[in-house]
């Protein structure tokens, strides 16, 4: 495949892509003309069609598009200049090529995750875990593939997976240091933090915040997901459900976070901690990556309210 980051001034070029803008504009003569943004999972870039007569198929902005065009320049940037477009069939792509995706093994991860689970002695907690991450077929394939923001962290094809993982195994490691802290509890409810992103969250190539998410938001959805599931395991015992409703609502920490709930319970707390923990070390792992050709200082990155450095 032509990756966009390989793309050179003159190229000529078939291939498929993602159409993730698309606006039709005039010259200065009145012609009409479609500027667009294409992406793959290196990059993106700016693609014209100056003439809309033979050659020019129908699509729209978040189709996958086949092109054929030649790589020229403009201002110093590479622009596309297409010459046929239309949409592409199915078999002509694979949406990883197209996505930002995580750099772990997705499979070795919910194998990593379900062996996680099968530590779980407490056995309504189990068949909780169980009824989503073993049983449930059509969930299993959305939390594979699914992201864990819009932007931020774990924004990527098996974002939420690999975060929900990575707090999960830092909680496991927490409940060994404390052990007042119920350790299937805090694991477990590590595993269902982020659930309601599912929802929040439409999947690739949108990856945007859904009309249920605006309006309710992820840690409430998630708590009624699971508060739903809950009825269906028999004798699951009030005082357990109550509390892990609880870590899901308080596990942002502070109500001006987006916590409906401030952490009440030590199990709350630590999940807290592990969550903003891991979110903001990938986030640091991220901004290291996009600047892997700068050194010393970055400047203020709004999240950590402070100035960063690259360490030597």
């Amino acid at each position: 495949m032509n990756y966009i980051n390989t793309l050179r001034e003159g190229d000529m070029i078939s291939e498929v892509y993602l159409c993730k803008t698309k606006v039709t504009a005039q010259t200065k003569a009145g012609k009409n003309y479609y500027s667009m943004t294409l992406q793959d999972k290196t990059g993106t870039v700016d693609a014209k069609v100056w003439d809309l007569s033979s050659g020019i198929a129908h699509f729209e902005p978040l189709d996958y598009i086949k092109i054929d065009a030649q790589v020229t320049s403009f201002n110093g940037t590479l622009q596309l200049n297409v010459r046929r477009v239309r949409v592409a069939d199915e078999g002509e792509y694979v949406m990883s090529d197209y996505m930002p995706c995580s750099e772990k093994n997705v499979e070795e991860m919910y194998k990593e995750l379900t062996d996680l689970i099968e530590t779980v002695k407490d056995v309504h907690l189990k068949a909780l875990l169980n009824s989503y991450f073993v049983d449930d077929k059509d969930f299993i394939k959305r939390f594979k593939m699914h992201s864990a923001a819009k932007s931020i962290h774990h924004g990527f094809m098996g974002g939420l997976l690999e975060h929900s993982l990575s707090v999960a195994k830092l909680c496991n490691y927490i409940a060994g240091v404390y052990p007042v802290i119920k350790r299937d509890l805090l694991v477990t409810a590590a595993l269902f933090h982020d659930i309601g992103k599912i929802d929040e969250l439409s999947t690739f190539p949108e990856n945007d915040y859904t009309d249920e998410g605006q309006l309710v938001g992820h840690i409430v959805m998630g708590a009624m997901m699971l508060k739903e599931r809950i009825k269906t395991i028999e004798g699951f015992p009030k005082v357990l459900a109550d509390e892990l409703i609880h870590c899901i609502l308080a596990h942002h920490g502070e109500l001006e976070f987006g916590s409906p709930k401030k952490p009440g319970i030590i199990e709350a707390m630590a999940l807290a901690h592990a969550d903003n923990m891991d979110a903001k070390l990938q986030t640091f792992t991220e901004i290291i990556k996009g600047n892997q050709d700068k050194s010393g200082w970055l400047g203020y990155i709004k999240m950590f309210e402070s100035n960063v450095r690259i360490t030597e």
